[in-house]
Formats: structure tokens, sequence, C-alpha cells
């Protein structure tokens, strides 16, 4: 009999409130939720519904005001800032909607900067990045800067930066929100081979079309959990 996969997110009664001037703003409401090693997840929600604050909660860019987040079993809330940062580069590769590339730097140079965050050599990052690049089949593009690149290119330079360090877990914030539907499709592809090769993805999104891509959909609204189901029974 197989053991169940252990989690690599678990959450529990997680609230976040920011303050705006005298104004109390509760983004999340008791969030609680597990996410177990191998899954592709989906997290929806419209604008204003807490996905993004709960993503950031996801990728230690920021911490619960109260409630318990474990990554991989450690336990956040005591992290400082140099380890937070630490746990964000060995444990998690991030892909954002806007692809986050530095302008007047190559697209190797791109990919190479969380080996340099990470000490190591000029060389060997060099050679993880190129061969990250060639594996999405960027090959050619290498000295090409961003502004030479399309959006669907641009975005799986983005993902090739988020693989250079070998994470366990990619975290997509709408990849595909600024994509024409060939690349969007082009990119949903290479999440879905990246979860067959045994890493957790975590997307999220807005569109129930992409989310539909993942396993399961945790859909969020007003800060709360509304809904968690496996995104492949619904869909036709």
């Amino acid at each position: 009999m197989m053991r169940p996969r252990p989690p690599v997110i678990d959450l529990e009664a997680v609230f976040k409130t920011y303050q705006v001037g005298e104004i109390a703003v509760h983004a999340l409401r008791g969030v609680s939720m597990r996410v177990r090693r191998g899954e592709y997840v989906a997290i929806m929600g419209s604008s204003g519904s807490g996905k993004t604050t709960l993503m950031n909660i996801l990728g230690c860019l920021d911490t619960p005001t109260s409630g318990v987040y474990r990554l991989n079993g450690r336990d956040v809330r005591d992290a400082g800032e140099d380890e937070l940062a630490d746990l964000r580069n060995r444990e998690i590769g991030f892909v954002f909607q806007n692809f986050n590339l530095i302008p007047r730097t190559r697209a190797i140079a791109n990919v190479e900067l969380p080996l340099a965050y990470a000490g190591l050599s000029r060389h060997e990052r060099r050679r993880r990045a190129l061969r990250a690049l060639e594996d999405l089949g960027l090959g050619p593009r290498t000295s090409h800067l961003p502004s030479e690149l399309s959006g669907g290119q641009q975005q799986r330079v983005a993902i090739a930066r988020a693989l250079v360090t070998n994470p366990a877990m990619i975290l997509a914030d709408e990849p595909t929100g600024n994509l024409d539907t060939t690349s969007t499709r082009e990119i949903l592809t290479i999440l879905e081979q990246l979860h067959d090769e045994g890493r957790t993805i975590i997307l999220i999104t807005h569109e129930h079309e992409v989310a539909t891509h993942a396993e399961r959909v945790i859909e969020i609204s007003d800060g709360h959990i509304v809904s968690d189901t496996s995104a492949m029974a619904e869909a036709p």
C-alpha cells in the first residue's frame, strides 16, 4: 500500500490583515489548505479575492498576521529575512505574469541570476543556465535581450530562470495573463511537463479555462476558500 505524499505546503487558519490608514483590510480570513508533493494545483479567484496575498505567503514573500505556514515541514513564522530568502531561492521557482526579466540583460544572464545569489561559480552558472534555456527550446536565443523576444519566449526565459536552481515547487502567478492563445498553450504544456517530472506546481489564475489544466482547483473569494475540487473531474 502506497504511503500518502507528505505535504509540501501546510497552512492552518492563516489570516492576513493590512492596515491602510485607519482601515483594516482583511485579505485572508482563516485559510487552511495542504498541497502534497508532486500535486498540480490551481488557485483561482477574481481581483480582490485574496489569491495574490495567498501567493505571497506561499512564496515566503510575506508572512501571515496569524496562523501557521509550514513549507516542507519548516514553520516559517520564526524564520529571519536571510533564511526566508534562502528558502525562496532553494525551494521555489517563481514565474510571474510580467516575466520580471531585467530589460538590458541578455537571456542567459537573466537565467543565471538565482545561481549568483546561491554563490555558484561563473562557469557553473553559465553551464546550468544554458542547459535550462536549451531544454525550453531557447538555445538560439541565449544572447537576446528581452525586448528582442516574443512574449511567449520571454515567459520561457522566466521559466528557465525558475528551474535553474532545480526547485521542487514552481509558483506561477498568472503566467499566461499577457500571452496570446498560442503562447498560452505552450506555457501550459510546459507546466504540465514539469508536473509529469514530479514537481509541485501552484498556478495562480483568474481564468477557469487555465485552471482546468491542473489536477485540483482551489477557489478563493473574499479571503476564504470556497471550493476545493478536482479539475480533471470537471473537464469535459
